[in-house]
């Protein structure tokens, strides 16, 4: 590839890479799957660059693929036996108080997003980063309309899990 396209790639990249930070948070469960998630979703994003049209923003269209790319990464660790995560039953002692309010709501709001379907997933990922929902139906490929009417079944879905 010439200099000028991997210049291009690079900088769109760096300019957008907390886009697919929180993909990867989303759809991972430690670093170190983080880190691998990553880097997957860069080696499709290189690849599919040459095709990238413009059609709409590098952005939205970054969105696109780094969520395929989690959801097929995702669906095929589905499939794997599932072990216990060391971290989960280490003791850790904290030397300082302070008030994780914030910390506990987060994992509260990812572990209930994390029962949802991977496009509700997407969904929720999409609408809390403000994207509107034009911006949310060119990223998953689904009308406007379906894309508010799941956006509210969706919601109600994680008020349920959140307040059963």
């Amino acid at each position: 590839m010439n200099k000028e396209l991997e210049h291009s790639f690079v900088k769109q990249l760096e300019a957008n890479q907390n886009i697919v930070h929180k993909i990867c948070r989303l759809y991972t469960h430690d670093s170190d799957s983080h880190n691998d998630l990553f880097q997957e979703i860069t080696i499709q994003l290189w690849r599919a660059f040459p095709k990238f049209r413009g059609d709409s923003k590098f952005s939205t269209w970054m969105y696109r693929v780094a969520l395929n790319t989690a959801i097929t990464l995702y669906r095929k660790s589905k499939r794997r036996i599932k072990t216990q995560d060391f971290e989960s039953i280490s003791f850790k002692i904290s030397s300082e108080a302070y008030d994780d309010t914030e910390e506990e709501q987060l994992k509260l709001m990812y572990s209930a997003v994390k029962e949802l379907n991977d496009i509700d997933k997407a969904l929720v990922f999409l609408y809390l980063e403000d994207k509107s929902y034009r911006e949310i139906s060119a990223a998953l490929g689904i009308s406007e309309v379906n894309a508010r009417v799941k956006m509210n079944r969706t919601k109600e879905k994680l008020r349920k899990i959140l307040n059963p």
